[in-house]
């Protein structure tokens, strides 16, 4: 087999992975040893940083299929490394399995997928129970998932439940007798325990973990080094400020890692009843549940341990821990192909195409409904960590790094230092060579030139702006459970609104109802509870077809429905335990009117045996109900009506569906352009059909029949119409945004013309702008796949539509301006069907789409997390804004997600917002911008005081000097902590503003203010260091120096030379000294103002009360001892005494920078632009961003945007003059 061999697991998953092996090697161990005492340790720590070289230098690779140690690497682009080690399970240790064939059944790949029959498994096992040779089976874990090595493919793969490759008819006929016990062993040994195991680290544990952190490791290394060189204070001020941000850092992670133990212990052990073969009901804990059990759902219902589905009764569960909606959802069993009439065809079962038969972990089962006799059942087909709540905990467990520019910067930034302090490094070598200073102050002096270019305060400092912003976001009703991604959302220039409930209002009223009879649409009615309707088939199926049910007495379920069901006023009543054994049968919810809506009052009678005997009473029975799927966009459910032979089924759901599945000849011909008259206002409009069964069709029957049987060759009985009104703040709130030049995108699961028409009423779509609708079809029938565009009636109506193109494209803008290029005149309209088959067929005009895409209507859940890596891709930086109900995926893949329910589905959501209003939208974009201009100022701010101190210390050493450890102590403790602190307090700005601030540390008006800091800084450094020295009152200082008193005693001569040892032997008190401090500290204060930059992102600095403050202390603070010595603060701060007039030419040079600092730092936007592209050449600059470069190359296509009426077909652009133009919306 090939050594070098590389194998990819969970290939096309978004965890895919590249897998090596490796074996242990003696020799290599032996060398890395060796290494690890040479270097005292500090290779074992690089080893511990870096999984991949403790990989390669300890092992040796050998073929995945025999190795000890796989190395694995994420294919995505972080490309992160991860190793792990082999282990074997044995076989032969479980009484109840029979290993032979058990290792077989794995290396044959049965172990992962679950197929065969159990029945059949086990007497395959028992047959072979004789057989004693030992068996075992290779496995390693990554992420809470377990990979066992598979013979078939050659490969390790995760064991999979019965959630792939098992067909429906399977589940009924080979898994749903349940497992023999020793089937149940074999599993459970293979499966493991069934439960979502968050570990709280120890404490110790986490504490070594965090101060195994390199910049830990740094800090320690400087508090060493300036232990031994006796700089105590600092040392010690370093410690307590670490031991607070390891301690603050521990806190918050436990508190995380604590959070997740509770939500996921809720459900962790119960006991649960499970069928086994032989019809027995054994008791058992969650936690032994294996993929194949049944499970016996209790009446009362419980909190599912793990993801199972229906295959007997019917279920009423709150999802939403899962989906965000407390809405309870009625589950169904899952059909059974082959007791149908119509068969499906042997389909396979997916939980998210089957999930309204699908219990999902977490979930909580309200209350179960069930024949007499017969117990509600679902098969586990998931456990543990393979479940969608053990997905969902697995991705907080186990984030995906994001990917930010400010941090790769931040790390290339702190390379840079790195390369600054090797050159101060290899400069103190030379020069305290060539004075003959002692090798121990050599080594101790050139360590300390490193610890003074990289700040050890830096993390502490960055992460401050960001603790603001989260306190300030929590003050607004934000919550945020990713810090980090506070910034990013400073970035923002895109954001993605959820419809219903997030930009209108949850509940939708009923604005009226319109009839069909006779195939012609009657006018619309306002009052649907009225006696002449109350027997018609229209109110019966808006009595009937819903998926309402009571739940301690109160009607609950889809607002949609309730509002429908209210709209009618019946009366719904729902069969008690007792009565449903009675009947031995599954007993109906009945549907009733109220008394007085009836024709003729009959004798009342209470009781509900009485009801089934007096068929002058006028109610409904539903028998069964097909519950509303987004896939196909309808529910429908069979009913009859007291006392009558046949049944009747009713349909109801999107009008273009139902329309399709009723006969022709009973849908009104007008019935497309009154659909596109109520959608276009801006109506929810829903169609309504039925017909009558066959009277052969039992009850029982009815149980077992397939949807497309029953949903299909309908009566079209009309349109309900609904109104959804906009939330009050939505268009001031888009207003804004487009101000900013946010660009705003509609995703919703609703009609295509409603969300057209809600675009246009809150602004998203101004009224002279045109909207194109894509309508693409897949291929079909040999002819390749196609896209028509129709242009869809615009309010402004244009009076020929060639015009549109002078119209539509705007004129071609200066590149500066490239910004503005997105306010552009036409909006691509899709609906999710479409989305697909572009995805699919027309990759090259997805990012032409991107561009203006504006409405994206009936998008399913997985197609939103499409859209958002599809934006993506093309640079922008996406803001998702949903309710939290089937966002979830497109809220956590996007830069900033912001849910607006406070359910636990806000867990996937970096933010929640605790109104659910959109105003939250702005308000975090405004805090992030502000975060991330902070964070600019704060690293430039350290950047300078780094490259400021490092300058005066070798300014020092050149004369063998140093800053002594006071002074030290003052300019880090005294100034940089409380200016950093302080100097990231300033608010956002009020408004969001169009202009946006750089991504990047690397941009040229950021690297132009910081380069010209640093020179204007060590300028008058050397100033004051040179100029000091030319003074007429100048000497070596010596300590009868007196420079203060002109009349200077001659004597010195002679004493000085054998008492200057003796004192400082540092020498630290000096002329120089006292002039590079007291400059360098006014400087640190300089900068600090020079970047503490207010509008346009944040309030300005003079509103930062602290800051103000802060600085204002400590500038009276350094002025006055420079102007006026203090004795006793000169001997801490190891300042000597200089002449007065020296003293105020400090304060001119102090005053000059200041001046020259402020000045070229106003003057940084205009000029730093100009002079980098003046440095770059002369060159036009290509926009960095995709989506500016496509914007830029679109305005000189003269095929785009596509004409009205024409049609783009794949791989190949046809314009057609009238063959295939498809009939347009007029």
């Amino acid at each position: 087999m090939d050594k070098e061999e590389r194998k990819t697991i969970n290939q096309g998953q978004e965890d895919e992975m590249e897998i090596y092996g490796y074996n242990l090697s003696r020799w290599k161990l032996a060398i890395v040893s060796l290494g690890v005492i040479c270097s005292g340790g500090f290779l074992l720590l690089l080893l511990y940083w870096m999984p991949e070289w403790r990989v390669k230098a300890t092992c040796i690779r050998a073929a995945i299929k025999d190795c000890e140690v796989v190395l694995l690497r994420t294919t995505d682009e972080f490309r992160v490394w991860f190793c792990a080690k082999i282990r074997l399970l044995s076989l032969e240790t479980h009484p109840f399995s029979s290993p032979k064939s058990i290792a077989n059944k794995v290396s044959n790949g049965h172990a992962v997928h679950l197929t065969e029959n159990p029945a059949e498994e086990n007497r395959h096992e028992l047959s072979k129970y004789s057989q004693t040779q030992s068996q075992e089976i290779r496995y390693f874990t990554h992420h809470s998932v377990k990979y066992f090595w598979n013979d078939t493919i050659h490969n390790f793969d995760f064991l999979k439940g019965l959630d792939e490759g098992v067909s429906c008819t399977s589940i009924y006929e080979k898994h749903s007798a349940g497992l023999t016990k020793g089937m149940h062993a074999y599993r459970k040994l293979l499966y493991g325990v069934n439960e979502i195991t968050v570990k709280v680290p120890s404490v110790f544990k986490l504490l070594i973990k965090e101060v195994l952190n390199p910049f830990y490791i740094f800090q320690l290394f400087s508090v060493i080094l300036w232990c031994t060189d006796e700089y105590y204070y600092y040392a010690l001020a370093i410690v307590i400020m670490s031991i607070v941000s390891i301690v603050s850092s521990l806190y918050s992670i436990r508190k995380q890692y604590v959070m997740l133990h509770d939500m996921v212990a809720a459900h962790s052990t119960v006991r649960v009843s499970v069928c086994r073969v032989n019809e027995e009901i054994e008791e058992i804990f969650s936690t032994d549940l294996v993929p194949g059990d049944v499970m016996v759902i209790p009446l009362n219902g419980t909190i599912m341990p793990c993801d199972a589905v229906l295959i007997n009764g019917t279920c009423i569960v709150n999802e939403s821990m899962l989906t965000g909606e407390s809405v309870p959802v009625t589950k169904t069993n899952l059909p059974n192909p082959s007791v149908d009439i119509k068969g499906m065809g042997d389909e396979l079962y997916n939980p998210e195409t089957h999930k309204r038969h699908t219990l999902f972990c977490g979930t909580t089962v309200i209350q179960t409904r069930f024949y007499t006799g017969e117990l509600v059942k679902a098969v586990v087909v998931r456990t543990g960590f393979s479940t969608s709540k053990g997905q969902l905990v697995r991705s907080i467990l186990y984030p995906k790094p994001t990917d930010f520019k400010l941090y790769r910067d931040a790390y290339l930034f702190l390379l840079c230092l790195v390369a600054v302090a090797g050159i101060g490094f290899i400069y103190t070598i030379i020069n305290s060579i060539l004075n003959e200073v002692e090798v121990g102050v050599i080594i101790i002096e050139s360590l300390d030139i490193i610890t003074i270019t990289v700040p050890p305060a830096l993390p502490a400092a960055m992460t401050a702006g960001i603790v603001y912003a989260q306190r300030r976001l929590k003050k607004i009703g934000i919550f945020c459970i990713s810090p980090q991604r506070i910034n990013i959302c400073g970035q923002l220039n895109l954001v993605c609104f959820d419809k219903t409930g997030t930009l209108t209002e949850d509940g939708l009223d009923l604005w009226g109802i319109q009839r069909v009879e006779n195939a012609r649409f009657l006018l619309p009615e306002e009052n649907v509870c009225n006696e002449m309707l109350v027997k018609s088939q229209f109110v019966a199926c808006m009595a009937t077809c819903h998926s309402l049910t009571k739940i301690e007495g109160v009607l609950s379920g889809d607002p949609l429905d309730l509002k429908m069901f209210e709209a009618i006023g019946w009366i719904l009543e729902e069969a008690t335990e007792e009565e449903t054994a009675l009947h031995n049968r599954i007993m109906p919810t009945v549907v009733r009117p109220p008394k007085q809506l009836l024709p003729e009052s009959t004798p009342a009678g209470n009781q509900e045996m009485e009801l089934f005997e007096l068929p002058a009473i006028y109610e409904i029975g539903i028998v069964r109900q097909f519950p509303f799927s987004s896939a196909l966009q309808r529910m429908s459910v069979v009913a009859r009506v007291l006392g009558d032979k046949k049944m009747d089924a009713y349909m109801k759901g999107a009008p273009e569906v139902i329309a399709s599945l009723c006969k022709p000849e009973t849908v009104p011909v007008d019935f497309e352009k009154v659909l596109e008259d109520f959608t276009k206002q801006g109506f929810r409009v829903i169609a309504l059909a039925h017909r009558k069964l066959e009277s052969k069709l039992t009850w029982h029957k009815v149980q077992n029949i397939s949807r497309d049987t029953i949903e299909n060759n309908m009566d079209f009985m009309g349109l309900i119409i609904m109104q959804n009104k906009l939330k009050q703040e939505t268009p001031a709130v888009l207003e804004d945004l487009h101000k900013a030049n946010i660009r705003t995108v509609m995703v919703t699961g609703d009609n295509m013309l409603t969300a057209v028409s809600v675009a246009r009423d809150c602004g998203m779509i101004l009224p002279q702008d045109k909207v194109i609708i894509a309508e693409a079809l897949p291929p079909k029938d040999g002819k390749v796949a196609k896209i028509n565009w129709h242009y869809a009636d615009s309010l402004t109506q244009c009076s020929d539509s060639s015009a549109i193109n002078s119209e539509a494209i705007p004129i071609k803008l200066v590149h500066d301006s490239l910004e503005d290029l997105q306010v552009t005149r036409y909006h691509f309209a899709m609906n999710g069907k479409s989305f697909s088959v572009i995805l699919e067929h027309f990759q090259d005009l997805v990012p032409k789409l991107m561009l203006h895409g504006t409405v994206f209507a009936r998008m399913a859940p997985d197609q939103k997390t499409q859209l958002v890596e599809a934006l993506q891709n093309v640079d922008y930086f996406v803001g998702m804004c949903g309710d939290g109900a089937n966002d979830c995926g497109a809220l956590k893949r996007a830069h900033g997600g912001i849910s607006l329910s406070e359910l636990e589905a806000s867990v996937a959501s970096p933010f929640t917002s605790k109104t659910p209003s959109i105003s939250c939208v702005p308000n975090l974009i405004r805090e992030g911008r502000a975060a991330l201009i902070t964070s600019f100022c704060v690293f430039k701010f350290m950047a300078l005081y780094s490259i400021i101190q490092y300058f005066s210390v070798t300014l020092l050493y050149s004369i063998l000097s140093n800053l002594g450890d006071f002074q030290f102590l003052f300019i880090d403790l005294a100034i940089i902590l409380v200016v950093v602190f302080t100097m990231s307090l300033n608010p956002a700005w009020k408004e969001l503003v169009a202009q946006r601030p750089p991504s990047g540390l690397i941009s040229g008006a950021l690297l132009f203010s910081v380069l010209s800091q640093i020179i204007i800084c060590i300028g008058f450094q050397s100033l004051g260091f040179f100029w000091v020295k030319q003074q007429p009152w100048y000497e070596v200082w010596h300590p009868h120096s007196d420079a203060c008193n002109t009349t200077r005693s001659l004597y010195w001569n002679s004493s000085h030379l054998y008492n200057e040892t003796e004192l400082d032997e540092h020498n630290i008190q000096n002329y120089e000294n006292t002039t590079v401090f007291f400059i360098s500290s006014f400087q640190y204060l300089i900068v600090a103002i020079a970047f503490s930059k207010g509008k346009p992102f944040r309030q300005p600095c003079y509103k930062n009360y602290f800051f103000v403050v802060s600085v204002i202390i400590l500038y009276v603070f350094i002025l006055f001892i420079m102007l006026h010595p203090v004795a006793s603060i000169d001997q801490v701060l190891q300042i000597v005494c200089v002449p007065y007039q020296w003293r105020v030419t400090m304060l001119i040079i102090v005053l000059v920078n200041a001046f020259v600092s402020i000045m070229v730092e106003a003057s940084v936007d205009p000029w730093g632009k100009c002079c980098l592209s003046w440095a770059l050449g002369c060159r036009k600059k290509i926009p960095k961003a995709k989506y500016m470069y496509l914007a830029q190359e679109l305005l000189v296509d003269p095929e785009w945007p596509p004409k009205p009426q024409t049609t783009t077909e794949a791989k190949a652009l046809v314009k057609e003059n009238g063959s295939c133009q498809i009939i347009t919306i007029t």
